[in-house]
Formats: C-alpha cells, structure tokens, sequence
C-alpha cells in the first residue's frame, strides 16, 4: 500500500478551504480519504463586489489565513499542495499585489483561475461516483460567493459551460443587475430545455449546507419543492434565529436564502425538478488533478 497526503487551497468569494487527502494506491486501486478540511470566512468579496480591490484588512486576515494553512500542512505532513483563487480574486483591482505578498509572506503560490478552469477542476473530481446515478443528462449549477458556473452535460459529456457574475454574496449586496439575470435565462432556455430526463447537479457551500440538513444521504436527489419551502422558511427568521435555531454558522447564516435562490432560478430555467449534491468541489477537484499529473505514473507502476 502506498499512501500520497496532498493539500489543496480553494479560495473563494465567501470563504477559503482548506482540503486534506490521503491518497492511498493498492492492489491496483486507488482509493481518495479525507485526512481534514478546514474553512475560513475571510469574505474577499464582500470587498471586491462593493469596492472593486481587497482592502487592508481584509487582506490582513487572508494572509493571516494563509500563514495557518501552511502550519497546518506541515502538521500534517503533506507533501504537496495548489492553492487557486476563483471569482473575486479574478475581479479585484489589487489582486496581483494580494498574490504576490501572500508568496513573498508564506511561500504560497496562488493561481488565479477562469471559469473554465474551475469548471474543468470540479469535473476532476468524479463527482458522478458520489451521487451513483443510472441518469445521464444534468445541468451542473455552482453557486459561489460572486459567480454561478453553469454547466450542460449530455450522455455524461459536457456539452456547455459558461460562468454568470450572480453570487451570493453579490445578490446578498444588490450587486447583480437584471441584465444578468436575463443572460442566464435565455442560455438556459436555449441549450439547457431541450434536454429531456434530466437533473441538476449542485455545488457550493449553501446547496451543502442544505443537503446536510435534510439528512438524506449523498445518492438522493433533492426537490425543487423541498428547496423552495426551505429558503421560505430560512427566510421567515432573522440571522440571528438561523444561528441559534438552526445551527447555522456565522458567514452562512445571512447569504443562504440568497444561494437558495440562485439554484431555483437556474432550476426553473432548466426544467430541472431535483437536483443531486455530491459534496464534491473545486478542492476535491485540485487534489485529483495534482495525483493525475504529478504522481500516478510513478506510483502506480
């Protein structure tokens, strides 16, 4: 049995994930085991959306955040990791200055990705072994802090991608015009309706959490109706109840009912009834892709 510990960074609009795999090849296997994962509230959008750059202090924790991670890996004793940064890193003014003092503090090299990267590191992660489906035909919705990406997948293969400025925390601060709205409905209407006997695939945080409290396992689908009721309820309380009530954390707790939305919207949109919530991500994504390329020749000889 050989065992490959890898890390992966995932740095976000609303938090930044912090991933580790034990990575264990055997008997012609290869088998991917959490070690430990860890999340940070560090909100680099809540800046970028409302300001266009990452203020000081803002910048201050997510160095602080990254300073940890790195402890953590040596603890660990990871042996390598990637650390990449999606939509609100794309978009600030000072992303490069943020990159490069995060490098020069911590050794940590940070890709900052497109759209189409993420898409193509969340599919990395064989999310369609979790949810263990006869189906498909889905449309794969992640909902992020500032972008949604949309993905249309026929027979299994990815027709379609495209990645839409609507978030969470974008919605959560007036931050998505109508025109956006708009460009997502009718890419959906055109490529994504004709598609029969399909479902939806969610990622991201908020459809997580949501999964986590209906207590169903991984390979059941949730319900549009199911969603819907629930961000009606989330609604009808204030964040304070949804912390003390329901357990929520603290940075989920106030963008839920607006992730909620985004994932009925492109449901409806859609035609999709229920959708699958793997738990998979751009992280599980990170360390698949870095074993692929990095190791498997060499240790699965």
């Amino acid at each position: 049995m050989k065992i490959t510990k890898l890390g992966a960074i995932d740095i976000g609009s609303n938090s930044v994930r912090c991933l580790i795999v034990n990575v264990i090849y055997r008997e012609g296997h290869t088998f991917y085991k959490k070690a430990s994962k860890i999340r940070l509230p560090i909100r680099l959008g809540q800046d970028v959306f409302q300001y266009g750059k990452i203020r000081k202090i803002t910048s201050d924790r997510f160095l602080e955040g990254m300073k940890a991670y790195v402890h953590f890996f040596s603890v660990h004793g990871v042996e390598n990791f990637r650390a990449v940064a999606t939509s609100a890193m794309r978009e600030a003014a000072n992303s490069k200055q943020v990159v490069q003092r995060v490098r020069r503090k911590t050794g940590i090299n940070i890709e900052v990705i497109d759209g189409k990267e993420e898409a193509r590191l969340v599919f990395s992660s064989k999310f369609y072994d979790a949810i263990n489906t006869n189906e498909s035909n889905f449309v794969y919705i992640d909902v992020g802090g500032g972008s949604t990406e949309i993905s249309i997948i026929k027979d299994k293969k990815v027709l379609r991608s495209k990645s839409f400025k609507i978030g969470g925390v974008r919605l959560m601060n007036e931050l998505v015009d109508a025109e956006e709205w708009n460009k997502m409905q009718t890419w959906l209407e055109k490529y994504a309706t004709s598609i029969s006997e399909k479902a939806a695939i969610g990622a991201g945080g908020n459809i997580n959490e949501l999964h986590k409290i209906s207590l169903q396992p991984v390979v059941e689908a949730l319900s549009y109706d199911y969603i819907e009721r629930q961000r009606m309820f989330f609604q009808s309380l204030d964040v304070e109840r949804r912390i003390t009530e329901i357990g929520l954390n603290f940075d989920r707790a106030d963008v839920i009912t607006y992730g909620l939305d985004i994932y009925l919207k492109v449901m409806k949109w859609s035609g999709c009834s229920r959708i699958y919530v793997p738990k998979m991500g751009v992280s599980d994504g990170l360390i698949r892709d870095m074993y692929q390329r990095e190791y498997r020749s060499e240790i699965e000889q």
